[in-house]
């Protein structure tokens, strides 16, 4: 295969998983599905991102993920959760 195509295809792929994680963190549905107000957030974020606190918030942006991934790992398996619910719905007069 050309050179040309397997870069082609790489970067398609790339766009793709951008896309899905703007549509998996709920920004098309909070905006409506609307291309100017999503550009608009992006140059935005470009602008806090080329500031001098870029650090800081790319520090606090990850923050709330680290912290959500180790509340994951603490939880019991899903099916304990589930037996405790039921019997806690079974419980209630």
């Amino acid at each position: 295969m050309r050179e040309w195509v397997m870069k082609r295809r790489e970067r398609t792929r790339h766009l793709i998983e951008l896309g899905g994680l703007v549509q998996k963190c709920g920004l098309v549905e909070l905006t409506n599905d609307d291309l100017a107000v999503l550009y608009g957030a992006f140059l935005e974020l470009t602008d806090i991102l080329k500031g001098e606190t870029r650090e800081q918030t790319l520090a606090g942006a990850r923050q709330p993920r680290i912290q959500k991934r180790k509340k994951l790992h603490q939880l019991p398996p899903a099916n304990e959760t589930l037996l405790r619910s039921v019997e806690t719905f079974a419980t209630i007069p």
